[in-house]
């Protein structure tokens, strides 16, 4: 048997086929052997699991890089953000992620741009979507999915009043049924959707203001439930219409669930994300502040349970974070984290790195879902589901060695010192103690965090061109 570069040992290696003990080697950054200790060839570097978990390195698919622009420009802000973030990123057991391009201008003349903003600055591997908001991007959709990006985000009946500042553009009924019809000629092609109906939190927002309110609860009640899930069934019924396949970024509703389990249960191809925070957090919760204002907002306890109950059950089927990087002074606008929550930025931060050690400890550790269901969400079905799978998402021969070993007993408490990134001092989950964390990182065969210590430089990372993989999206 050929010497390998590097080989994990004794360790529970969950793979697409169940949980084994043993190990995993791999050569030239691939994965060359999976199976018992006794199998496993003879490598330059070895490391001892120690019975812990080694998994396949999460895939974030929704991060925003390039939000410092508060303090840099966009472009500028990317190459930043790439490199801060992803530095996160790997502390936190992340290898891959698939980021969302915004900017007014076309996109295509910035490709070459874009790649090499993350080959350059980027400790992993990264792909794209892109943001369809304005006429030249619907013009743009088949030359950006000969680039390798085959998902669109579009904000169906949201930002006609929201963020001014970012410049966004709402699609109504007609823009969104053009571009599912479009997307559904495209192989792995998938039309994304921030689901919310700006008319009811238009009117919402003045009414609580008027009464004077300035509490999270009124942010969340600003933007009922309804405002989301009448929104989830309208794409439901379009997607059905186009053929096509939808996808519901950060849903937050149980009542969301509900109704794309019927639409799936009707064979349309309307799938859900959901966050941790929508995970971990209620609308209850005065502490979190203006830290705690997120768009769509935190929902009730019926909601949070219903999302893990259809996570377990396959009707929610990925994870994401909705990273937004912003510096603390940005995000609370200079109010404080008991500020101004109507003029507080919204968006979570520092998701990219907490993402793995807040289901390992809030959802492996307490029962709530399995570490094999975790880790098919989190890396398989992210992989699959934009066109990086079997590279990505599996410990399997032949896949990209991207690989983490989790100590389910390793704990910490989010303060200023746990995160990696730009902005350390502040999120949704500062405070909490969470149970189960990385020991090791692993990206492209080479061992980039060991025991909180970054071993590598940020570049030469690898920008995916997501063609068409072969795999039905289910």
């Amino acid at each position: 048997m050929a010497r390998a570069d590097l080989c994990i040992h004794d360790a529970r290696v969950v793979t697409p086929s169940g949980t084994i003990h043993g190990g995993v080697a791999s050569t030239d950054g691939t994965i060359t052997a999976v199976g018992g200790d006794g199998s496993l060839p003879d490598a330059d570097r070895t490391i001892d699991a120690g019975g812990n978990y080694l998994v396949p390195g999460f895939i974030d698919p929704h991060v925003h890089w390039g939000l410092s622009r508060y303090e840099f420009e966009y472009h500028e802000g990317l190459e930043h953000d790439f490199e801060t973030e992803t530095r996160g990123a790997v502390h936190g057991g992340v290898t891959t992620v698939v980021n969302f391009l915004l900017q007014p201008e076309p996109y295509l003349p910035d490709m070459e741009f874009f790649r090499r903003a993350g080959e350059e600055n980027s400790y992993i591997d990264f792909a794209y979507h892109a943001i369809i908001h304005k006429d030249h991007h619907f013009e743009e959709v088949d030359g950006l999915a000969e680039e390798g990006v085959r998902s669109f985000k579009i904000f169906f009946n949201w930002y006609k009043h929201a963020a001014p500042e970012l410049g966004i553009e709402h699609s109504h009924a007609g823009r969104v049924y053009d571009l599912l019809s479009q997307v559904a000629d495209i192989p792995g092609g998938v039309v994304m959707f921030h689901a919310e109906n700006e008319d009811i939190a238009y009117e919402r927002r003045q009414e609580l203001q008027e009464e004077g309110r300035n509490d999270l609860g009124a942010w969340s009640e600003s933007a009922p439930n309804i405002c989301e899930f009448m929104q989830i069934e309208q794409i439901g019924h379009m997607t059905e219409l186009t053929d096509s396949r939808a996808y519901i970024v950060h849903m937050s509703t149980g009542e969301g669930v509900d109704i794309c389990k019927c639409f799936q249960e009707r064979g349309v191809n309307l799938h859900a994300e959901t966050l941790p925070a929508f995970l971990t957090h209620t609308k209850d919760e005065e502490e979190l502040g203006v830290w705690g204002k997120i768009s769509p907002p935190l929902r009730g306890e019926w909601s949070k349970d219903r999302l893990w109950q259809g996570l377990r059950e396959g009707t929610v089927d990925y994870l994401g974070t909705d990273h937004c990087p912003h510096k603390i002074e940005f995000k609370e606008k200079d109010t404080g984290k008991h500020g101004d929550i109507w003029d507080a930025i919204p968006g979570d931060n520092n998701g990219i790195e907490y993402f793995l050690p807040v289901l390992l400890s809030e959802g492996v550790n307490r029962n709530r879902i399995s570490m094999e269901r975790l880790v098919e969400i989190c890396a398989e079905n992210n992989a699959k589901r934009w066109g990086l799978y079997p590279r990505k998402g599996a410990l399997v021969e032949g896949s990209d060695a991207d690989m983490v070993v989790v100590d389910m007993e390793k704990s910490k408490v989010v303060d200023d010192d746990f995160y990696h990134t730009m902005e350390p001092r502040y999120s949704t989950m500062h405070g909490m103690e969470l149970t189960g964390l990385p020991t090791h990182t692993v990206v492209g065969g080479e061992v980039v965090v060991e025991h909180d210590e970054l071993q590598v430089e940020p570049g030469g990372r690898h920008y995916l061109h997501r063609g068409d993989s072969g795999v039905e999206l289910e």
